[in-house]
């Protein structure tokens, strides 16, 4: 989980520098996400903390951070609506209001951790590989668009100085890695600009101005069981919404953690970060916090500053906190431009550019499902774009493999042996059953396996509809060089299928 033998003095260095940067930039993010959730800013700056300390200390990739995320909290916002509604009808108001629509929403959090734990327990982490690689363009394309449009607000009613802050912002970026990587280019970004603004009385919008971090000053999260907890209505009320949050989570994680295997060129566990997000929203229930997930964005300035460790995470999820409870003066002179001239290095640095110019390379049917999981995840729901893009990919995989091919050849006893070739499903099925002429066939037939494969209940249903009019035809067919799981499959299929047991076995693929 955390090998010291792993770590140099370097890499000490640069996952605390690495984190000190992540910590800061996760203020806005967190507190933007509890206004879109309609909760306290200190809801959001308890999730990353407790989240993004839980996650770094046993979720399944070194250095991904976690937190409070956009994607979870629009699933929020119409649960909040509901029981803002609900306990308004019952005479709260005010905080007594605020704190009845705190109580639902911990509630999931806790509901849809124990969704995820079950889905790393049971090992479901595995099927993200059903996720097809131009679903992933379109996954990361479409957050990266997200993440850069999600900045604008920020410069409704800023004069020139907002640009030209977030342009400084940008240029350090940019150009400071070229000459050194001692310290995080972010980092330097965030000090150097803060004491400009602050020396030279630059009138821009800073993070105190979103909102007042001073008043959250020396808190620390609680333990405290939700009053809704043993409510079997209000469980069943927000039961709908933990499924969705527990789904948008897992995918936003998984895929996350896919697209860090490929800049790390290391392989994470799926299944030990839906046990660790799991747990982590358990936690963040039962402390006062909102449900939330792997952040795209803060693991990539995490990765591309350097931090390639869990000491990195647990860097960023601590210091957020220490900065939260006694330095929220030093936070709220921070410029809000220079986090968004971070969060567009992150746009830019987070857009797959080279699928724009594969774009015209690809199969029409990849493009097709890059640009529908890029649109969607913009305009709609995360959880919905990646489920579309593996629905068409698997339509469209199904079309295209929708025919299974045979050649027949005669051995010296005169039975006929049709080879086989291609996988038979739902798909196929019609084309496998007019490859035969049952009328014209001799008295033995065999069906050759072993360059094809009996794939669903489709396909065994067919294999035994079409022995039994080979049967009725007063003929025997055999089935041959059929896989071991083929073998059971037919066996309880129904008494048409026979088949030789001179067959091979195949190595299954490993469930890591």
């Amino acid at each position: 989980m955390f090998n010291i033998a792993n770590y140099s003095s370097k890499n000490i260095k640069n996952d605390i520098l690495s984190g000190l940067v992540v910590a800061v930039a996760l203020v806005p993010e967190a507190i933007a996400f509890s206004f879109i959730a309609d909760v306290s800013p200190i809801v959001g700056l308890y999730t990353a903390f407790i989240l993004g300390l839980i996650t770094a200390l046993i979720g399944g990739k070194p250095g991904m951070i976690s937190g409070a995320t956009g994607s979870v909290a629009v699933v929020l916002v119409a649960l909040s609506l509901q029981a803002s509604t609900m306990l308004s009808t019952q005479g709260l108001s005010g905080d007594d209001l605020a704190f009845g629509v705190l109580q639902y929403i911990t509630l999931t959090a806790v509901l849809a951790g124990l969704l995820q734990v079950m889905a790393g327990v049971f090992k479901m982490g595995k099927f993200i590989r059903l996720v097809p690689q131009p679903a992933m363009y379109g996954f990361v394309n479409g957050l990266a668009i997200v993440i850069a449009l999600a900045q604008f607000k920020f410069f409704e009613g800023q004069g020139t100085e907002m640009y030209l802050l977030v342009i400084s912002t940008m240029l350090i970026m940019y150009f400071l890695p070229k000459y050194t990587k001692a310290i995080p280019a972010g980092l330097i970004a965030i000090i150097a600009l803060t004491l400009l603004v602050y020396y030279g009385n630059i009138n821009t919008i800073t993070v105190g101005n979103l909102t007042d971090l001073s008043q959250f000053k020396g808190q620390l999260p609680s333990f405290h069981i939700p009053d809704t907890v043993l409510s079997l209505d209000a469980i069943m009320m927000v039961l709908p919404y933990a499924v969705i949050v527990a789904l948008v989570g897992l995918i936003e994680s998984l895929l996350t953690l896919s697209v860090l295997d490929e800049m790390s060129d290391s392989r994470g566990s799926g299944n030990k970060e839906c046990i660790a997000l799991g747990s982590g929203n358990i936690t963040c229930g039962f402390f006062g916090g909102m449900p939330g997930c792997a952040m795209i964005g803060q693991s990539i300035i995490n990765y591309t500053s350097g931090g390639l460790g869990r000491l990195s995470g647990i860097t960023a999820a601590v210091g957020l906190m220490l900065l939260v409870a006694t330095l929220t003066d030093l936070l709220n002179v921070i410029p809000v431009a220079v986090l968004v001239g971070i969060m567009f290095m992150v746009s830019i640095g987070t857009f797959e550019w080279s699928s724009a110019s594969h774009i015209k390379h690809m199969p029409k049917s990849d493009a097709f499902v890059m640009i529908v999981v890029t649109v969607i995840t913009i305009f709609s729901d995360l959880a919905v774009a990646v489920i579309s893009g593996v629905i068409i990919s698997a339509l469209v995989f199904a079309w295209k493999h929708a025919r299974i091919f045979s050649k027949t050849n005669v051995e010296a006893d005169g039975t006929k042996v049709y080879e086989l070739d291609g996988p038979l499903f739902f798909g196929s099925v019609t084309s496998f059953m007019d490859t035969f002429t049952i009328d014209q066939d001799p008295p033995r037939v065999v069906i050759d396996f072993n360059n094809a494969r009996v794939m669903d209940s489709s396909g065994i249903e067919a294999v035994d509809t079409l022995t039994k009019k080979y049967e009725e035809a007063g003929k025997n067919l055999t089935l041959r060089h059929l896989s071991k799981d083929c073998k059971t499959l037919m066996k309880n299929a129904g008494p048409h299928c026979t088949f030789e047991e001179n067959d091979p076995t195949y190595k299954v693929a490993v469930n890591y």
